[in-house]
């Protein structure tokens, strides 16, 4: 029997938001520190959000390019198990806060899969990578898909498909790519940053189905 797909549901803005996506059976939920983002959340609220979090269910903190103060501002308000690095990052930069911590790699323009190996071990104390629709350094949460069959089977460490994944198109996307993890924001909201409760549910449903 293969390993169940792990789910993380980003830009998760409430505490009802998030338990309805626990209940659902996702194993971590994203909280966005990227001010420009339309699913933003102060440090206060997201505390409380993740306070809110049954165990075992992961709080994830996603930055763009944010200063080191500010990273730090916000783990010393937030308990987060895992940071997540969407800009221009350095290894040295994201290995500071002595957290766990994901890398998200933009694929528009990414066919090649030297080039993939070549920044995953840019990264050598990442836990995973996370491949997105968008261009390389830039925020992700744009709804739309790239080609799934640009990743490689096989890869150094585990990756985390992000990227216009819906309930309609998940069971797919994780068939397709087998990869380690799914990351969905727009595709089960009823408006940004808000979650709806029946795509959740349906998302949650259909990569069980890939068992």
């Amino acid at each position: 029997m293969r390993q169940r797909c792990r789910v993380k549901v980003c830009g998760v803005t409430s505490v009802s938001d998030a338990q309805i996506i626990s209940a659902a059976g996702a194993d971590a939920i994203g909280l966005v520190f990227y001010s420009k983002s339309s699913r933003y959340v102060t440090p206060e609220r997201a505390a409380l959000i993740a306070k809110s979090l049954p165990p075992f269910v992961a709080s994830v903190g996603l930055f763009l390019d944010a200063e080191a103060d500010v990273v730090r501002s916000v783990l010393a308000q937030v308990p987060l198990n895992l940071l997540q690095f969407h800009g221009s990052e350095t290894a040295e930069f994201c290995e500071q806060f002595n957290k766990p911590y994901l890398k998200a790699l933009g694929m528009l323009g990414m066919t090649d899969a030297d080039a993939l190996a070549s920044y995953m071990a840019q990264y050598p104390q990442a836990q995973a990578f996370l491949v997105d629709s968008h261009a390389p350094g830039a925020a992700g949460g744009t709804g739309k898909t790239f080609d799934w069959q640009t990743l490689p089977k096989h890869t150094m460490r585990p990756l985390i498909l992000a990227g216009g994944l819906k309930p309609d198109n998940v069971q797919e996307a994780i068939l397709t790519t087998g990869v380690y993890a799914v990351d969905v924001s727009t595709g089960v909201e009823a408006s940004p940053g808000i979650k709806d409760p029946m795509k959740v549910q349906a998302f949650m449903q259909n990569v069980y189905k890939t068992l």
